[in-house]
Order: structure tokens, then C-alpha cells, then sequence
């Protein structure tokens, strides 16, 4: 029977990973989550690995690794009840909110300049930080933040004035566009 066979692995470690997530997470839940999505990581990469008797800690980096960016998405994302934060919340129309679908907000987002909508999709869809898009778009971190403002505030006018998909009338962002 081959060692690392991946039933073999998930018998030899599961028990020990899941032990050592349980001890990161203090959640049964969410060690037996990164349980799996290590051994998930495993089937998927695990071949690369060049030295077969470092298995064990390979699993154990990995499991690590997961508990990290984990943590990271929770402090960059908090979980907040919506009761305890209700007054935070951008007051809406009922109507403008009974309009509004992914394809309206998606025509909105499209004619917005690209100055704007390349931040606003990399930190709305796509989870980027702020160090993250500035390195991508080769920005300074204040420049995407500033983008990130105008751009929600040139995107929340679309919407209130063009809540039906089709019917988004392009924005003059010759104003903003002076601006950085």
C-alpha cells in the first residue's frame, strides 16, 4: 500500500490535525472545516511536495496557514449582527432598494470610468485590500482609497437616478477625474 496514498494520510492525521485546529479555533465547526480544507489542499497540491517525509508537517504549515487567512478575512470582515449596527447602515428608499438587482448594479458599475470601477470590483468582488490593489493597479494606497470613495459615491448616484437595468445614463466623471 503506498504511504501517501491520500486514504492513508487522512487515517494517519486526521485525528492530530483536527485536534491542533480545534486548539487554534476553539470551534468544533470550524476545526473540522480546516480539517478538511487541508486535506482538500492535499489532493490538490499535495503531489508537488519534493521530500515525501515531510508530510506531516506539510499538513501541519498548511493547516497554520488556513487558521491565518482565516483570521485575517475575520478582521478584515467582522461578523456583526445587523441589529447592533442598524444605525450605521446607508439609509435607502424602499423603492430604489425594491428596484435594485445584480444587473442594474452591474450596468451601473460599467459606466462608471475605469479609473473608479477598477477598484471598486477589486475590493467589492474580488476581496482585494488596499496594499493589494495598490500593488496591482501600481497606485499609492491613498490614491485607491480616495478611487474607492468617489467611485462608490459616482456608483450610489447611478443607482438612485437609474434603477432599471438598460437605462444607466453614463456619468460625467470629467469632474472627478481631475481629482487623482
Amino acid at each position: 500500500m503506498d504511504e501517501l496514498s491520500f486514504e492513508h494520510l487522512v487515517d494517519s492525521y486526521y485525528e492530530s490535525l483536527y485536534r491542533f485546529a480545534l486548539s487554534l479555533t476553539r470551534r468544533e465547526a470550524d476545526a473540522c472545516d480546516m480539517t478538511q480544507q487541508t486535506f482538500y489542499r492535499w489532493a490538490t497540491k499535495g503531489g508537488q511536495l519534493r521530500d515525501k517525509s515531510k508530510v506531516k508537517s506539510w499538513l501541519f504549515t498548511t493547516l497554520h496557514r488556513e487558521f491565518l487567512a482565516g483570521r485575517r478575512h475575520e478582521v478584515r470582515f467582522p461578523h456583526l449582527e445587523i441589529s447592533g449596527v442598524e444605525e450605521e447602515l446607508t439609509p435607502t428608499q424602499p423603492s430604489v432598494a425594491n428596484k435594485m438587482d445584480g444587473d442594474s448594479l452591474m450596468q451601473a458599475l460599467y459606466q462608471i470610468d475605469d479609473l473608479y470601477r477598477a477598484p471598486l470590483v477589486l475590493f467589492y468582488l474580488e476581496n482585494h485590500s488596499y496594499r493589494e490593489i495598490a500593488d496591482t493597479l501600481d497606485l499609492p494606497a491613498g490614491t485607491v482609497m480616495s478611487r474607492l470613495s468617489r467611485g462608490k459615491q459616482m456608483l450610489r448616484q447611478a443607482m438612485s437616478q437609474n434603477v432599471e437595468p438598460g437605462k444607466i445614463v453614463p456619468l460625467d466623471s470629467t469632474k472627478a477625474k481631475g481629482a487623482s
